[in-house]
């Protein structure tokens, strides 16, 4: 029985990300399902629905030979402020979102936690479970949620975190995918450290697993591309600007597309066919060894920034190299000064088993493992490659690296919280002051946690018998 996923986009950003997503996945599907049937694969994210009717019927995937009608998005779309969804409501895209499954408002939360969290969280709370219920009902095998979402603002900080903490109170058993985005350290919102912090408690108590990004590890990406690929890798690396086409319009469109095409990848063996699946499932299971500790840092190659892109050819041991580097990573930590307590190496196109095996081995040497865990490695193999691309290669690392990233929020965040700046806009909102010492104790706790295992020692040798 194939499974299906709901994308719930919450915020300004993670609707500008949902955007994309949708956009790219159309595209790959329509590359792969020549026939224009709705089968297994389009399931996925997608359903086939007869608009004759009011509201639309949903029609069954069957043996996956209907031909497709009009296709809806599984997913919920969620802003305080309505400019953003309306503006995809009147895009090329307009037609793939259900209008039952939007929930806007237009004050916006004010850069505020609290307000998006405490204030629309509660007002719009059963209107949230309602829709997003409403999607789930239409699922045959409801598996997991992907939520996107920045943790700077107030909007998706707030309501986002709260909207994962539903998640699990109302679907226990789908798996909640957070993609993360944390904010640039000049970035123009001046209480982001405090919706950070607030949001990364939420996220370490109600979330599966988080995907970390960064908005300055993504601007240096697109900044690379845009100087036509010049990185220190050597010749034969997986950077590309795509071929002649004009960069996108809109500033952060090439940031998003990076993140869409992380997602769409992570997503690529449930819909996909390949000699080696992962499913959603076998992530947790297999990168997540410790209660909270579930954050994975995602690598991405060949990296590109625009929808329309042919990457030119490239050698399959370079892509493994890169994905190890910090330049592919979709945050600034360096892998090389960190742990690996468990690596999860997923692969799209042709490629072998004995290529994964053999450039593991090759690596090995160069990556530090947690002492018991020496063999923490997952890999999936998914036949089809995305757009454009003979190959592509997303590393998801559990690793102890993340911890700068933390401690970056953490500095931030006391430069605000020693001398108390601007916390009455908080409280004003009926937030207990404790949140923050809470939220603080929360993420030192993770770094704590990460640090420990980091220096823990190995398994001791064992003893020579003498007999």
């Amino acid at each position: 029985l194939m499974t299906q996923s709901i994308v719930v986009q919450v915020g300004q950003c993670g609707n500008q990300i949902g955007c994309r997503f949708w956009d790219l996945a159309l595209r790959e599907h329509a590359k792969v399902n020549k026939k224009g049937n709705f089968d297994d694969a389009l399931g996925t994210f997608f359903r086939n629905v007869d608009t004759r009717y009011e509201p639309p019927r949903d029609i069954p995937i069957g043996s996956g030979r209907e031909p497709i009608a009009s296709l809806k998005a599984r997913a919920v779309l969620i802003d305080m402020e309505e400019g953003v969804i309306n503006e995809n409501l009147k895009g090329p895209l307009g037609e793939v979102f259900d209008s039952r499954q939007l929930i806007t408002s237009v004050s916006g939360s004010g850069n505020n936690w609290a307000v998006g969290h405490l204030q629309y969280g509660r007002q719009y709370r059963e209107q949230i479970i309602e829709t997003i219920r409403g999607a789930a009902e239409k699922c045959d095998c409801l598996q997991s949620f992907l939520v996107m979402h920045s943790i700077g603002g107030g909007t998706g900080s707030g309501l986002g975190s709260y909207v994962t903490e539903l998640l699990k109170d109302e679907f226990p058993e789908a798996y909640r995918f957070v993609t993360a985005v944390f904010p640039s350290d000049d970035d123009d919102v001046v209480t982001s450290p405090y919706n950070s912090v607030l949001s990364l408690h939420q996220l370490i108590e109600y979330a599966d697993c988080v995907l970390p990004v960064e908005n300055q590890a993504l601007m240096d990406i697109c900044e690379k591309i845009n100087e036509g690929g010049k990185m220190k890798a050597r010749p034969g690396t997986a950077i590309s600007a795509g071929s002649a086409v004009q960069p996108p319009k809109k500033p952060f469109d090439s940031m998003n597309n990076i993140v869409a095409n992380m997602l769409l990848h992570l997503t690529a063996s449930p819909r996909f066919e390949g000699s080696l699946n992962v499913d959603i499932n076998e992530i947790t299971m297999n990168l997540v060894p410790f209660p909270k500790m579930h954050f994975l840092v995602p690598s991405l190659t060949p990296l590109y920034a625009l929808a329309d892109v042919h990457c030119p050819p490239r050698k399959l041991d370079q892509m493994f190299t890169d994905a190890f580097s910090r330049e592919y990573q979709l945050i600034r930590a360096d892998p090389k000064h960190g742990m690996y307590l468990a690596c999860a190496l997923l692969l799209r196109g042709n490629v072998e088993v004995s290529d994964v095996r053999r450039n593991i081995d090759r690596l090995r040497p160069t990556l530090t493992f947690a002492p018991w865990n020496q063999e923490g490695w997952k890999t999936g193999l998914c036949a089809v490659p995305p757009v454009g691309q003979a190959n592509a290669l997303l590393c998801l690392a559990n690793n102890t690296c993340v911890t700068s990233t933390f401690a970056n929020l953490r500095d931030r965040f006391m430069k605000l919280y020693r001398c108390k700046a601007y916390k009455h806009h908080f409280t004003s909102e009926g937030m207990d002051e404790s949140r923050f010492q809470t939220s603080l104790d929360s993420l030192l706790h993770i770094m704590d946690l990460y640090t420990d295992i980091a220096a823990a020692p190995g398994p001791a040798a064992p003893r020579m018998l003498v007999y």
